[in-house]
């Protein structure tokens, strides 16, 4: 049996010091991605290792997924592994063995995770607009000096096939037709 630690912040410059703060592990999982998915290299490793009577702790239920569906899959596929998971900050600990008020507690906490991501999202969405429309937000700044641009330009026009082209410089389609437009 392995107790396993899952930590997760959303981006490189956080820092992970005040999850799981002094709860032992065997092994610790960190992932610095967004919880929007759970496509994360971490997290996929972690399922690889766990086995059944392996026990994950988790910081609190957002660290471990944003969407509520997620979320219960997530709880549900390591159960059915026989893997119990933890969810410290909550006192809440999954074996399997739920109960109906356990199940609501989870759909209710994870749907709460969702809400608070939702509204993030949209108060920066409402922010970009704002800054946009009062002409102080540009969007990204290019990583393309106007002699890589002119290149692609000429590649462009010379190449048939533009996704392999988008590939090669490593942008999507769209932004490839945005910078000939």
């Amino acid at each position: 049996m392995a107790i396993i630690n899952y930590i997760r912040v959303s981006t490189v410059s956080q820092n992970t010091a005040r999850q799981l703060v002094d709860v032992p592990s065997d092994r610790i999982f960190t992932d610095k991605c967004s919880g929007k998915n759970i496509d994360r290299p971490a997290f996929k490793q972690m399922l690889d290792f766990a086995r059944e009577g392996d026990v994950i702790n988790c910081h609190e239920l957002s660290r471990l997924a944003r969407n509520t569906m997620d979320l219960l899959n997530i709880v549900q596929t390591l159960n059915d592994k026989g893997i119990t998971i933890n969810f410290i900050k909550e006192g809440l600990s999954f074996t399997g063995n739920a109960d109906a008020f356990q199940t609501l507690m989870l759909t209710m906490l994870g749907a709460v995770a969702q809400l608070e991501r939702d509204i993030s999202l949209e108060r920066q969405r409402e922010g970009i607009a704002i800054a946009k429309a009062a002409g102080k937000y540009k969007g990204r700044p290019s990583s393309y000096s106007e002699a890589e641009f002119s290149n692609i330009k000429a590649e462009f026009t010379n190449t048939k096939n533009k996704a392999a082209l988008a590939r090669k410089h490593n942008i999507s389609r769209s932004y490839l037709y945005k910078i000939v437009a």
